[in-house]
């Protein structure tokens, strides 16, 4: 094996292991930061130097996507005007994993003056910023994943996953849901699953409908320019059953010689799944993979036909 893959697995090994070593470092100042940031009224303020600004701004964006307001703010700009963002509502994270950063460091007697809660995140539990804080989360580890041991790598990853557990913690805290998750991912493939119905994406125009007396030699070739693999039969306005893939190849087997003078209700399936134009996406994709077929009808009331759903619109 290539040594270049050896060092990989080593690094991958030595930064999982750095992960590890902060179930053992949790105390209870973790769960008195969760309780402070449930009772925060304004926001989670992450601030951070170098590499560990850019694991807070990280861990600001998974806090604001998942029910806990937040940003990062770097410490250079907080004295140039910045420091007004910051009142007695919010909460302030520091990262450091000295805990003796500088720049953190002057603008705590500020936070304490102001009232505002600091919690310090570092690797050294005697460090100025642990002593200053109203709660510090200690994230130690052994040694850095780099070869000098000096780029900060196993110490990040492990910030990050701590960061991480702390989401996850307010989360769990907070009930939040799929749904409450999708609200902040409109965009993104589960918001599009979660928020969207049936009405919203169905295929409405050039419907493949045929009639229940149509021959079948004539369907095949209603399915093929629907594109849809299928065709629905209607008769007095009412979905009354539809003919797919595998009704055609079941007949063709069974009919042999009289496949295409056979009418289509003779061998269509007279009991198609039906939905609400109101069903959302995810329900309608769930629904496809218990039933395993690739389209459902959306009917109204009446059962009358308003559109059809397959698996690609569930993807748009």
């Amino acid at each position: 094996m290539s040594q270049y893959t050896d060092i990989a697995k080593r690094c991958l090994k030595d930064e999982a292991q750095a992960v590890l070593m902060q179930v053992e470092h949790l105390d209870e100042n973790f769960d008195k930061v969760v309780n402070l940031i449930l009772g925060c009224h304004g926001k989670v303020i992450i601030t951070g130097v170098g590499k560990s600004g850019h694991i807070g701004a990280k861990i600001a964006a998974t806090l604001s996507s998942t029910g806990t307001p937040s940003f990062f703010i770097s410490p250079l700009d907080v004295f140039h005007g910045d420091l007004g963002v910051m009142t007695a509502d919010d909460v302030v994270i520091a990262i450091s994993n000295s805990g003796q950063t500088d720049e953190l460091l002057r603008f705590v007697p500020y936070l304490l003056e102001s009232k505002i809660p600091l919690v310090g995140i570092s690797g050294n539990p005697d460090s100025l910023l642990a002593k200053y804080a109203t709660y510090h989360i200690r994230v130690t580890v052994s040694g850095e994943a780099c070869p000098l041991n000096l780029a900060p790598t196993s110490s990040t990853t492990a910030t990050l996953a701590m960061g991480d557990a702390l989401a996850c913690a307010l989360m769990e805290a907070r009930d939040f849901k799929k749904r409450d998750f999708a609200r902040f991912h409109p965009g993104g493939r589960l918001g599009h699953s979660l928020l969207l119905s049936a009405r919203d994406v169905m295929r409405t125009n050039d419907l493949p409908v045929i009639p229940r007396d149509t021959r079948l030699g004539e369907a095949l070739l209603r399915m093929s320019h629907g594109k849809l693999g299928l065709a629905v039969i209607v008769e007095d306005g009412q979905v009354r059953g539809i003919l797919t893939d595998g009704d055609v190849r079941r007949a063709m087997e069974r009919l042999q010689d009289k496949f295409f003078s056979v009418p289509v209700c003779e061998v269509m399936t007279k009991s198609p799944v039906c939905v609400s134009p109101d069903i959302k996406v995810n329900q309608i994709t769930d629904l496809l993979g218990e039933k395993k077929i690739h389209a459902v009808m959306v009917v109204d009331e009446r059962k009358r036909l308003l559109g059809i759903v397959d698996n690609f619109r569930c993807m748009i």
